[in-house]
């Protein structure tokens, strides 16, 4: 395995077991059919637990993207006020699940390479770009950025809440700046590997852990 090193508050196994909605939140031109999404999907099903898992295709538009989620949030919610939850993200969804999780402080959150400033990482991806794993294309267009600056959230909320993934390795988004925005944090630092986490199934164990999956 790529060597890491573990930085942790306390104990960083969720312990109250599998949350009863897991939303699994992919990365910018991602979609459900990646490496990571379709892992996290073999997982739950393994476990005999699918029905806890929800993967959504993200629209490009990040206002949209939330609302999605939200809604579904909304409706689950409504008649289970104490519905557990956690979200995993993945690049641009850890930008979406750390929103998420500040909106409900009763959520874990896992991230996966998350992106920090992602209205500055993805200011050269304006235009139609095809979504990878997918025939499909989206359009990005520039006030999608303001709308993802106006999400940003600088502080945490019960930053033990958090369970951060980081390759030192990373070719798409700097890795000292995701340790550094997750201060106090869980937080698993690899010593390698890259923007994918293309040795996934070496981090898995540690991921299944964070979401109650013992």
């Amino acid at each position: 395995m790529t060597p890491f090193v573990l930085n942790s508050p306390g104990r960083f196994a969720r312990t109250a077991g599998v949350a009863e909605l897991v939303v699994y939140l992919h990365g910018f031109r991602s979609s459900s059919k990646s490496m990571k999404a379709q892992t996290m999907i073999d997982t739950f099903a393994n476990a005999g637990l699918s029905s806890h898992l929800w993967v959504p295709d993200l629209p490009a538009s990040p206002a949209q993207a939330l609302a999605l989620v939200e809604n579904q949030l909304h409706g689950r919610l409504q008649s289970r006020p104490d519905l557990s939850l956690t979200f995993i993200g993945s690049s641009l969804g850890g930008f979406y699940a750390t929103v998420l999780g500040e909106r409900y402080p009763q959520a874990s959150v896992v991230l996966l390479n998350p992106a920090i400033k992602p209205y500055d990482d993805l200011q050269d991806q304006i235009g139609k770009k095809k979504v990878y794993f997918s025939d499909e294309e989206i359009e990005f267009v520039p006030a999608y950025l303001d709308d993802l600056k106006a999400m940003e959230r600088t502080s945490l909320t019960k930053p033990e809440r958090y369970f951060l993934v980081a390759a030192r390795d990373d070719e798409v988004l700097n890795c000292d700046t995701m340790l550094k925005r997750y201060q106090g944090a869980h937080q698993l630092h690899l010593l390698g590997s890259d923007h994918a986490l293309s040795d996934f199934d070496e981090i898995l164990p540690f991921v299944k852990l964070a979401v109650g999956l013992q």
